[in-house]
C-alpha cells in the first residue's frame, strides 16, 4: 500500500501511523503555509485534520476572515472539512520557527513573500516550493554547464535567491486540482498527489518524513530522484493548457476535445519537449496520453481562468517565459509558445490596467 512504500524514520514529537494491521511512525512537525489560495488550503486542512501544527501566513487582507471563519474544504469523494482557531498572520514575526515552510503562492508571488520568511527559518527548516511552471531553482545543485544559472524570467533581481538558500530547498510537484471560492473555502476537484525530490536527486531524512506527513494527511506521495522531471511533465501540460484556457475562457475538456485546441496544445508541448530533451529530461508519457489525461479531468477551469476570472495577476513567466528563456539559452527555436507568450503577456497587462483603474 501507499504507506509501505515510504521509509520512516526516528525523531522527537512522535505520531503513530497505522495502515491496516501495520503501524509506522512519522514525525509531527510545524508548518507554515504560505499563501490560504487553493492547493495552500488544501493542504493544510487536511495536516491538521492529521494533527500536524499548521499555520498560515498570508495577505492582511486575507487574514481577518481566515481568523474569523477558519477554512472549508469540501470534495465530492469526502464531504466536508472544517479547520477552525487557525494560527494565521500576515507578519511571521507572529509565529514561530517552523521545521517546513510550504511556498504556496504563485510564482511571480515569491520575490514579494521571501524576504517575509526569515522569522520562520530556523537552522533546519525546510522550504518545499508547489508552483506551477519551473521554478526559480532549477539550476541549483543542478549540476553540468549550467549550474548555478539564475533564471531572470522567474528571479530578475537575485531576491529570492538571496532569501531562501537553495540547501533549504527541495521540489514538489502538485497535481490536485482545487477551486478557491473565497477566502479560506475551497472546492477540491479531483487529485490527491504530491511528489518531491532533493534538487540534487539524493535520498534525504526529511523528504521521507514530509512525504510520510502527507501520506497520513490523505494524499498520495512519493520521493523520486529527479525532482525535475516531474516538474517538466507537469508543466509540460500547464503551460499550453493554462494559457488557452485564460486565451478562450475554455474548460480543461473543452479545450482537449476541440481540434484547434488540442492540436495547439499538442504544438506547445511539442517545442517545449524540445528544450526538455537538450536539458536531459525524458518524458515517460507521450503528448497523446498527456492530453488524454487533461481530457478526463473534465469541465474544469485552470489555475490561470480561476486568476482572469477574478481580475488577478497571470503566472506568465512560470509558466510559458522561463521555457523561453531555456529556448534561448539552448537554440531552441519556439513560434508557438512565443506566439501563445505575447496573446498572454498582453492580456496579463490588460488585467493589471483594470485593477489600476478600479483602485
Amino acid at each position: 500500500d501507499e504507506i509501505g512504500q515510504i521509509a520512516y524514520l526516528e525523531g522527537k514529537n512522535i505520531l503513530t501511523v497505522r495502515s491496516g494491521e501495520s503501524s509506522e511512525e512519522i514525525t509531527r512537525m510545524r508548518i507554515a503555509i504560505v499563501g490560504a489560495g487553493a492547493i495552500g488550503t488544501l493542504m493544510g486542512a487536511k495536516l491538521a485534520e492529521s494533527g500536524q501544527q499548521v499555520c498560515f501566513l498570508d495577505r492582511q487582507s486575507q487574514v481577518a476572515q481566515l481568523r474569523s471563519r477558519g477554512i472549508t474544504l469540501s470534495s465530492r469523494d469526502e464531504g466536508e472539512l472544517r479547520i477552525e482557531h487557525l494560527m494565521v498572520s500576515a507578519d511571521a514575526e507572529e509565529l514561530e520557527v517552523q521545521d517546513l515552510v510550504i511556498l504556496a503562492v504563485k510564482a511571480h508571488h515569491i520575490a514579494d513573500a521571501a524576504p517575509r520568511l526569515a522569522p520562520l527559518l530556523g537552522a533546519d527548516t525546510t522550504v518545499m516550493t508547489l508552483q506551477n511552471g519551473l521554478p526559480w531553482w532549477y539550476f541549483s545543485r543542478h549540476g553540468g554547464e549550467y549550474e548555478g544559472r539564475q533564471l531572470r524570467s522567474l528571479d530578475p533581481e537575485g531576491v529570492i535567491q538571496s532569501c531562501i538558500d537553495s540547501s533549504r530547498v527541495i521540489g514538489c510537484v502538485a497535481y490536485p486540482a482545487a477551486e478557491a471560492l473565497a477566502p479560506g473555502i475551497v472546492r477540491h476537484v479531483e487529485g490527491n498527489r504530491f511528489t518531491i525530490g532533493e534538487l540534487d536527486g539524493r535520498e534525504s531524512d526529511r523528504c521521507r518524513n514530509i512525504a510520510a506527513a502527507l501520506i497520513e494527511a490523505g494524499f498520495k506521495s512519493y520521493v523520486i530522484d529527479n525532482i525535475r522531471a516531474e516538474i517538466w511533465l507537469k508543466a509540460w501540460g500547464a503551460l499550453s493548457f493554462n494559457a488557452i484556457s485564460a486565451l478562450t475562457r475554455a474548460t480543461m475538456v473543452d479545450i482537449c476535445q476541440s481540434p484547434p485546441t488540442r492540436w495547439l496544445a499538442g504544438e506547445m508541448m511539442r517545442e517545449a519537449e524540445f528544450v526538455a530533451n537538450k536539458l536531459g529530461i525524458e518524458f515517460r508519457h507521450s503528448i497523446e496520453k498527456r492530453i488524454d489525461g487533461a481530457e478526463k479531468v473534465g469541465a474544469h477551469k485552470t489555475s490561470m481562468l480561476q486568476d482572469v476570472e477574478q481580475g488577478n495577476s497571470l503566472e506568465v513567466e512560470a509558466l510559458l517565459g522561463s521555457v523561453l528563456e531555456l529556448a534561448d539559452l539552448t537554440d531552441t527555436p519556439m513560434p508557438v509558445i512565443r506566439s501563445i507568450f505575447a496573446c498572454t503577456k498582453l492580456l496579463d497587462q490588460t488585467l493589471s490596467g483594470a485593477r489600476s483603474a478600479a483602485d
